[in-house]
């Protein structure tokens, strides 16, 4: 469920790259993802800008467009390796207190995967977020028991089958829905990554039921030839129409 398997095999590819010479005995297709890896300007502006990974992008030019991130808030982080998106976080909401004059934020990353420390971050590795110890866990370590942003950068480790992989996600989105009403303010927000397929209109219409507004985004920083997509999802109905049917 996290990306962190991507930044794995980066990390092997580079220290090959640096050992054995560039490309040296890479498949074809190997040989085209290093290459366009390299060329990625996003790549680049993260090493310069020493964010963990080229994601942080995304998360700024969403945060950038539509304020979703600002001083003080509290923000959930879910498949949060290897940390790119939680260092934005941190960096918008406050959390490490790097400006004394706004509102100090928290945030909370959450993944399968080890996480490396980040200052003005509180990490839970080998944690899945869909299973109820963990969801348990989150409610006592956020301040108040609630946050104010959800935010999913999540992925199933693929199968190679993109229907399948497709179903997966929208799963894990899905799941994040369950986990609303026990860490979400009323009016929070909610920010996940899909895969376009079949089930995206399902996925949509569970959020407009628990969400006031819905949009779908496209980030400049997503490849154009990716089938990822996200959901901002904003004002959070505490009585949807789905919590009260299972209420009755």
């Amino acid at each position: 469920m996290s990306r962190n398997w991507k930044f794995s095999r980066l990390v092997l590819q580079c220290r090959r790259i640096h050992t054995a010479g560039p490309y040296l005995g890479k498949t074809g297709a190997e040989q085209h993802w290093l290459e366009r890896h390299f060329s990625d300007p996003y790549v680049k502006k993260a090493k310069q800008q020493a964010y963990r990974c080229r994601s942080a992008f995304k998360l700024l030019e969403i945060d950038d467009k539509h304020r979703i991130l600002l001083p003080g808030l509290h923000v959930i982080d879910c498949g949060a390796a290897p940390g790119a998106w939680a260092q934005v976080a941190v960096q918008r909401v406050n959390a490490a207190g790097s400006d004394p004059s706004a509102p100090t934020g928290f945030v909370l990353g959450v993944d399968l995967q080890h996480l490396f420390p980040l200052e003005g971050a509180t990490f839970l590795p080998y944690s899945d977020v869909t299973d109820l110890n963990t969801q348990k866990k989150i409610q006592e370590v956020l301040p108040k028991g609630k946050a104010d942003v959800i935010l999913s950068d999540m992925a199933p480790n693929a199968t190679g089958v993109r229907e399948i992989d497709h179903l997966k996600l929208i799963q894990l989105c899905l799941s994040l829905l369950d986990l609303a009403p026990h860490v979400l303010e009323p009016g929070g927000t909610l920010l996940c990554k899909f895969w376009q397929g079949r089930d995206s209109s399902l996925l949509q219409k569970r959020l407009m039921e628990h969400f006031k507004e819905v949009k779908l985004l496209k980030p400049p920083a997503s490849r154009k030839e990716s089938a990822e997509t996200f959901y901002l999802a904003k004002f959070y109905k505490t009585g949807s129409a789905m919590q009260q049917r299972e209420h009755r």
